[in-house]
């Protein structure tokens, strides 16, 4: 039976999945069929890839999101947080950013959560560690650094000035490789614009606890980008871990210990914990259990996808699951929209089945790896031509052609113009000052109001 006048397919989280499942599902529905819900606690959706560069700025932070609302303008898009999920009944729990909450029912229930930074108990990381996730730790990462060299050239104390010109990263994934490749970049630009800062000065260390860097695109290119992050004078230590970073002091577990103003965290990911409260079977590493048609085990009107679900790679056989990549996000997400359409409307489902296209990485303006699959054949690139090959890919993947006629805009105008290197450090507390101005006025109100007070008091008194 109908929750509503019509079935409501509801979409918790409005990430890479949400959104383009939501828009397959919009894309294949009769009108008035039935209703869309997205849900999420933000309104628009981040293109994860671009988060480096956009740290760099080399494209501006609004051409890296979505806005929902009008990407998915027949949809109903609520922002807040499903909080827990009663199978029985059929309703979610929504959180809205104020006010009570609510309980919103459906028909089916289609989870894209994603994932959240994957940390451990080192002592300072919460207070000091920087993350790469989303949009705003982009532009708080860059406002940050920028700061640093702004702290650097004002000082006259070498242990400040060392501190601030010394940045840690820790994780040698695509997501760490290509923020110490594009962050370098920008540092070796910013330092034109301070006479005392050369390149020399500052220290970039890269840390893995694993063997090597990017394991996605193979030993092989991941050797090369080692031996060019070197070469720039980025110090990589493998087989090392961070053991703490208390007050920025580092301590490595190979006995380093540095002083560092900037300490970013791209150390793996893992499901959104907020899954645990839905009620949904999870595999061994918190992800959502689902069958090769994206249907949570156990039910039909249940699909996950993306980060959040362990979805079985019928390619490579039983046992072994699909990475969390774009380039899976993206099919899984248009499949799913498919089937959920197809359940809707009494059809068989669909298996998910895609085998891997390969990977791109940029490693700063110029400079990139990319492993191309061609069937059998793969074709390994490195250097200019993989950086071509990185834009490429991800200036068409990104959603919506409003996103990248301005992603290509933002490249194109780099070209001819120089990079941008001021620090907006202020957008993070941007009521400080009017707050600094306001408190003498406030200050002489209350004043007043004291005073007025005890006159009051003390003609009662006589």
């Amino acid at each position: 039976m109908s929750t509503t006048e019509r079935p409501r397919i509801l979409v918790v989280g409005g990430g890479y999945v949400g959104l383009y499942a939501a828009r397959r599902i919009l894309k294949k529905l009769r009108y008035g069929e039935a209703t869309v819900t997205v849900v999420d606690p933000r309104s628009y959706m981040t293109y994860q890839p671009f988060l480096p560069e956009a740290a760099a700025g080399s494209i501006s932070p609004r051409h890296v999101v979505v806005p929902l609302r009008r990407v998915l303008p027949q949809a109903e898009v609520l922002t807040g947080r499903v909080t827990s999920v009663d199978q029985d009944r059929r309703v979610a729990t929504v959180a809205p950013l104020v006010g009570p909450a609510y309980e919103v029912p459906f028909d089916h229930l289609v989870v894209a959560l994603g994932s959240v930074s994957r940390t451990f108990p080192i002592p300072g990381l919460a207070e000091h560690g920087i993350g790469m996730k989303g949009i705003e730790e982009a532009i708080g990462l860059r406002n940050h650094v920028l700061e640093q060299f702004d702290k650097a050239d004002s000082t006259t104390d070498p242990d400040i000035r060392r501190k601030a010109l010394t940045f840690v990263f820790v994780g040698g994934g695509f997501a760490g490789a290509e923020t110490v490749g594009e962050i370098e970049d920008l540092a070796r630009d910013a330092a034109r614009y301070y006479p005392s800062i050369r390149r020399e000065d500052m220290r970039f260390l890269l840390v893995d606890v694993a063997d090597r860097i990017l394991p996605e695109v193979g030993p092989k290119l991941g050797e090369w980008g080692r031996e060019h992050l070197k070469q720039r004078g980025v110090e990589i230590l493998l087989g090392t871990s961070m053991k703490s970073c208390v007050d920025g002091h580092v301590v490595l577990s190979d006995g380093t210990e540095v002083d560092s103003g900037t300490i970013v965290w791209t150390a793996g990911v893992k499901p959104n914990p907020t899954l645990a409260h839905y009620g949904l079977p999870l595999g061994p590493r918190g992800h959502v259990d689902v069958d090769p048609t994206l249907q949570v085990k156990g039910t039909d009107y249940i699909w996950a996808a993306g980060d959040n679900a362990q979805v079985p790679n019928l390619v490579e056989g039983e046992g072994d699951w699909c990475p969390p990549n774009a380039q899976h996000a993206l099919r899984q997400a248009r499949l799913l929209g498919d089937n959920v359409v197809a359940a809707l409307r009494g059809f068989p489902q669909a298996d998910y089945k895609h085998a891997n296209k390969g990977a791109v990485a940029g490693l700063g303006l110029r400079k990139g790896v990319a492993m191309i699959k061609f069937g059998p054949m793969t074709i390994r690139l490195r250097g200019r031509l993989a950086w071509y090959m990185h834009r490429t890919y991800h200036g068409l993947a990104v959603p919506t052609w409003n996103r990248k006629i301005r992603v290509f805009a933002d490249w194109t105008l780099a070209l001819f113009l120089k990079r941008e290197v001021v620090s907006l450090g202020a957008m993070e507390n941007p009521r400080e000052e009017f707050y600094e101005a306001a408190k003498p006025a406030a200050a002489a109100a209350a004043a007043e109001q004291r005073a007025a007070a005890e006159q009051r008091k003390d003609r009662t008194t006589v």
